[in-house]
């Protein structure tokens, strides 16, 4: 009797799923390396040592995060600092809760460095390097384990090095800290934790940035329909333990009971809002910073939609749910009038990991469907592209961020070297007029200075004042502040005689500035400063070898010390 066997089956499963074994038997050059995927050292040490550059690189990108963020942090640890209208307790758009997540370093590094605070503001910003650093590395090995090695290798070396998310990463911004809430729940979204993931966007939102709750929606909508009871709950708990946290210390810091997070979306939301009061942009001006910003990575993240159809069976639907918020996060804040770079952070990590898709997928393009095992020239052609495409995206990033660096650096670099002329002696003032939105905050100024003041350049919108403790500190509710941007009479110095220094942004215009009066002021510090409005587009956004300082104009960003007499 002869007994029939069964007909072995193909190793191959089916063509309708992807899986980890499709990567393996692929003639890409994968196999057992992109079954191991990468591990957890790798992505942390590199990300580490991109964000320590950060950290203690970076310039500050907008004065929001001077004066919202490390003024008040300088007030709590220092009891000194400047308070803006969103901080008066009438109006108490702002969480202390998120200031107080950071005081959590920043008291610490205070007692250890003392006097120095320029360490302690460096040690706040380590710590954001720090929180990019794990979020991110959650990512990388996420898309490792789902995607293979290569898609992950080239998402690492995007969120190491496109100027984006060098600046991002550490930048005291809510906008940073929803940016690290994405990474981390995407990652743990696709390690098929939706619960974790769910809590994460809760804290993203509640604690960073309550806008950003429009870019959290796919993930955590789609990670409900997974696991709905789990994921509910933790989302829930999550949510009411936060906002029950961020009630009770808006209270004990505002005077009264009221929710900053509340407060915040009525003013922008319910009650229309009234940001075009600090300047509007055109509907395409997130599409001309994205490009600065992530060059051609920026491109390829957009074409992500375009490759689906052939990559659909590799990165349906999770990959496609984590990079959905980038194309409905651009088009919703490209609608608002008022428009600010650090608004699309919360997305610039899936724009790497959606750029990275693109390329990997470079040769799926010219596969024959019906034969996907075969290398024709256009195939082996798209895999050299990849490794191509990618040095050229990192190329251009590396230029972008030098020159952001090397010529806007000026402004942080020339308030360090208040430190060494104390012998002006305690009660020194320092006056700023037009150049008061580069700021670099309380931290760069050393004790003996015991004022910083605003001097009358022509600004007509309200400015800063210095925290008035008579009045009740962060409690207090002065009526020299409005929602309007409008200018008080109280913000100006109006006695130039009692500046003892002077910070002051000298140009090649037809006209002198203050400082231009030598017999009353000598320069004590001058260092370049990249002239936006004189150097030509191109070679002031990236920096091109032996052109970069010949096409660009420079202004000189001096401190001066008034003359005795």
């Amino acid at each position: 009797m002869v007994t029939r066997q069964r007909r072995s089956q193909p190793s191959d499963p089916s063509p309708s799923t992807y899986t980890k074994l499709d990567k393996a038997n692929k003639s890409d050059g994968g196999g057992a390396e992109d079954e191991k995927g990468l591990g957890w050292f790798l992505p942390f040490v590199a990300l580490g040592m991109l964000r320590y550059m950060s950290a203690s690189s970076n310039i500050i990108h907008d004065c929001d995060e001077v004066f919202n963020y490390w003024e008040p942090l300088h007030f709590l640890l220092y009891k000194t600092g400047f308070q803006t209208w969103e901080y008066s307790s009438q109006f108490a758009l702002r969480s202390y809760l998120y200031l107080l997540f950071h005081e959590l370093v920043g008291r610490p590094a205070s007692w250890l460095f003392a006097e120095e605070k320029v360490r302690v503001f460096v040690a706040v910003r380590l710590f954001l390097g720090l929180l990019s650093v794990i979020t991110e590395t959650v990512l990388v090995v996420a898309l490792s384990r789902k995607y293979g090695k290569r898609l992950a290798s080239y998402a690492l070396a995007m969120l190491c090095l496109t100027s984006g998310c060098f600046f991002a990463s550490t930048s005291f911004l809510p906008s940073s800290f929803s940016m690290y809430a994405m990474s981390l729940a995407s990652g743990l979204f696709l390690l098929d934790k939706p619960a974790a993931s769910v809590a994460v966007a809760a804290t993203g939102v509640i604690l960073g940035w309550p806008f950003s709750i429009l870019a959290f929606l796919p993930v955590t909508l789609y990670s409900l329909s997974r696991k709905f009871n789990r994921a509910f709950i933790a989302g829930a708990v999550t949510s009411i333990i936060l906002l029950a946290l961020s009630t009770v210390i808006d209270f004990h810091y505002y005077g009264r009971w009221t929710s900053s997070v509340l407060n915040i979306l009525i003013y922008n939301v319910a009650g229309g809002g009234e940001s075009h009061l600090y300047g509007t942009e055109g509907p395409f001006y997130y599409l001309r910073n994205g490009f600065n910003n992530f060059n051609f990575c920026f491109l390829l993240a957009l074409l992500f939609l375009g490759i689906l159809p052939i990559a659909r069976k590799k990165y349906a639907p999770d990959l496609l749910i984590v990079v959905s918020p980038i194309y409905i996060w651009l088009g919703f804040m490209s609608l608002q009038p008022h428009k600010e770079e650090r608004f699309l952070y919360p997305i610039y990590p899936l724009i790497c990991v959606a750029a990275s898709a693109v390329i990997e997928s470079f040769p799926d393009l010219f596969r024959d469907k019906y034969n996907p095992r075969s290398d024709s020239i256009m195939v082996k052609a798209a895999k050299i592209l990849r490794p191509v495409i990618l040095s050229l995206i990192l190329c251009a990033s590396h230029a972008r961020t030098f020159s952001l660096i090397h010529g806007y650096s000026a402004p942080m670099e020339v308030y360090k070297i208040l430190e060494h002329h104390d012998d002006a002696g305690t009660g020194s003032v320092l006056c700023v007029g037009s150049e008061w939105h580069r700021f670099p905050s309380s931290f760069f100024i050393p004790n003996y200075v015991s004022e910083v003041r605003w001097i009358d350049d022509g600004f007509r919108g309200l400015l800063p004042f210095p925290f008035n403790s008579t009045l009740g500190g962060t409690a207090s509710a002065p009526s020299y502040f409005n929602n309007k941007n409008k200018a008080s009479n109280e913000q100006y110095l109006h006695d130039i005689d009692a500046c003892t220094f002077l910070v002051e942004l000298q140009l090649k215009r037809p006209y002198l500035t203050r400082g231009s009066d030598m017999s009353t002021w000598e320069a004590i510090a001058a260092i370049p400063y990249l002239d936006r409005e004189l150097s030509p587009s191109l070679y002031r956004s990236f920096f091109i070898p032996y052109l970069w300082q010949d096409k660009n104009v420079f202004g000189m960003y001096k401190l001066l010390k008034r003359i005795p007499k």
